[in-house]
């Protein structure tokens, strides 16, 4: 008589599920996942990748051709512009990154709070982030950087203000929903406290949303630092920002030299590869709920 032996399932490990997801993401997805893995790569090893420093003058000759010595040529003061651009990945994306981890921090924890405790509360902080929104971005950065000063502090918390509000209409509104569900009444029943039930309770259930509203925002926060850069009010010199470096090279493109618009090529694949991930994010998430 033959008998089975039936083998114990073993739930597939984080990584193991991580690469399966991968897997089954779209071509763009992964286009978009690849490029964003070369940009972090430069970004973390810019020291060791770029061939000079990010000041140095490497040329006496201001705007040099492209050579063996600088693959891209010089800059305005014989700076290699190869370097440059490597090092400007590691300071506009770093920035940009802390920029968004502070605006997504202080929007949800805001967002969650505000809908959980409800009445007068709820209202004070909803229209102080109505009155925010109104307000023109730009035209706002720009006033108070004026005040203030162009200190990469100053910018980096005056846009996570803003965008901030972003994150808080959003985690507000799923919060909300996901407050009138049964297992939230029965937290509140049993006397857990609010910082509990946003933690075990609130958050896991609207983190899908807002990481996909992150990525979005992320491109928002990079591209406002770089339009700053440019209009000579955002990271300042001599730090090396791919906004500050199409300023300043802007004469070259009258010279029939397309090397200013190689920082601009780099925002923009940066901008499109962040959409393709979070275009696929939002459409998986969407196809959860559906399945729920």
């Amino acid at each position: 008589m033959e008998q089975s032996i039936e083998t114990p399932y073993v739930k597939p490990g984080r990584v193991t599920r991580s690469l399966r997801l991968i897997r089954s993401a779209p071509f763009t997805a992964k286009l978009g996942m690849v490029v964003m893995a070369i940009y972090a790569f430069v970004a973390v090893f810019a020291p060791l990748l770029a061939p000079y420093g990010e000041v140095e003058v490497v040329s006496r000759v201001p705007f040099d051709v492209w050579s063996a010595d600088h693959l891209l040529g010089t800059d305005q003061l014989g700076r290699d512009f190869l370097s440059r651009l490597i090092f400007g990945a590691r300071n506009s994306i770093s920035i940009a990154l802390i920029t968004t981890a502070i605006s997504f921090v202080i929007g949800c924890l805001l967002g969650v709070f505000s809908a959980l405790v409800g009445g007068i509360v709820d209202q004070i902080i909803s229209r102080f982030v109505d009155a925010l929104m109104s307000i023109p971005d730009l035209i706002f950065i720009l006033m108070i950087l004026s005040i203030f000063g162009s200190s990469i502090p100053n910018l980096i918390l005056i846009i996570a203000l803003l965008t901030s509000t972003r994150f808080f209409r959003i985690s507000r509104a799923a919060a909300l929903n996901v407050a009138s569900l049964d297992f939230v009444e029965g937290a509140k029943a049993r006397g857990e406290s609010l910082l509990w039930i946003s933690v075990h309770e609130i958050f896991p259930n609207i983190l899908p949303l807002i990481l996909s509203e992150l990525g979005m925002r992320f491109c928002f926060i990079f591209l406002s630092i770089a339009a700053l850069s440019f209009l000579g009010v955002g990271i300042q010199p001599p730090t090396a920002e791919w906004g500050s470096m199409v300023r300043d090279n802007a004469a070259l493109i009258n010279m029939g030299d397309i090397t200013p618009l190689i920082p601009a090529a780099a925002i923009a694949l940066l901008a499109i590869a962040v959409n393709f991930v979070v275009d696929w994010l939002l459409s998986r998430a969407s196809g959860l709920n559906e399945e729920v």
